[in-house]
């Protein structure tokens, strides 16, 4: 099926989206994002870990933020200037990916976080890109998935942030620049982000106006997306409704990580790891 055509409406830019039918075999799918994995969260990088070797879902979708920071895929070869991270890390991931990718089916789409993540990555771990949006035929319907943060259209200070680093000239010049001073760039931005929850800034939520013009679009019934650490099913009426996914901490008092698992056999179900 061709991309749908983009179009105006009165809240936001509907942008094309792909379309991925589930194979046969698929019975179950489990969807995860917002993990915001680092060197220095251990507990959460161990039950990711132990889930990707785990999973019995035939597929896993990473929605967005899997990393807390992504400045390039050239990572996987060197750390210089980031000596609160272990050296390997990345790679380290990299292989939990390419493992768990030799049983079942990984697709990734990007978040606020790592958006800089490229082919070279995704392709040594043996991963599936995804466009955000995209739409997923599934058990008899279509769901549409989404990182979430292209919605969030009431943070007009993060929408304008957004539209200038997703430009290919911008990424283009940030990642001609030396690994350490592009890994300083990211160390900034955290802090920044760690400031903001300490200020106790909440985080912007979906407009459900939008929401329903994709899912209208998409000729979809549910949304699936992170990026608002506000896990929670939403009913957006005329049958159509938004799950929101968990963010991960490990550490966290309870801790958080928790999985959206769908199968042919049952509904929509949330799973705690």
């Amino acid at each position: 099926m061709p991309p749908a055509t983009p179009r105006i409406t009165a809240h936001t830019v509907v942008p094309p989206w792909a379309v991925l039918q589930a194979p046969p075999h698929w019975h179950t799918i489990d969807f995860i994002s917002d993990l915001h994995l680092q060197a220095s969260e251990a507990a959460t990088f161990s039950v990711w870990q132990t889930f990707m070797q785990t999973t019995p879902a035939d597929a896993v979708f990473i929605l967005g933020d899997l990393f807390e920071v992504w400045v390039g895929d050239d990572v996987l070869h060197g750390t210089a200037g980031a000596p609160e991270q272990g050296p390997g890390f990345e790679a380290r991931c990299a292989q939990i990916l390419k493992t768990a990718a030799q049983r079942l089916d990984v697709f990734f789409m990007h978040g606020n976080r790592d958006f800089l993540l490229g082919p070279a990555f995704a392709q040594a771990c043996g991963m599936t890109l995804l466009d955000d949006p995209a739409v997923l035929g599934f058990a008899g319907q279509r769901w549409l998935l989404s990182h979430g943060d292209a919605l969030c259209l009431d943070d007009t200070e993060y929408m304008q942030f957004r539209t200038q680093v997703r430009h290919a000239q911008w990424q283009q010049d940030f990642l001609s620049q030396p690994l350490a001073r592009r890994q300083d760039v990211g160390h900034a931005l955290r802090a920044q982000s760690e400031m903001r929850k300490r200020n106790g800034v909440p985080y912007t939520d979906v407009d459900q106006a939008s929401a329903c013009d994709w899912l209208q679009t998409a000729q979809a019934s549910t949304l699936i997306h992170g990026h608002t650490h506000k896990p929670a099913d939403h009913d957006l009426t005329k049958g159509l409704r938004r799950i929101v996914l968990s963010d991960w901490d490990a550490a966290a008092t309870p801790p958080r990580a928790e999985v959206l698992r769908l199968s042919v056999a049952s509904p929509p179900c949330r799973i705690r790891i």
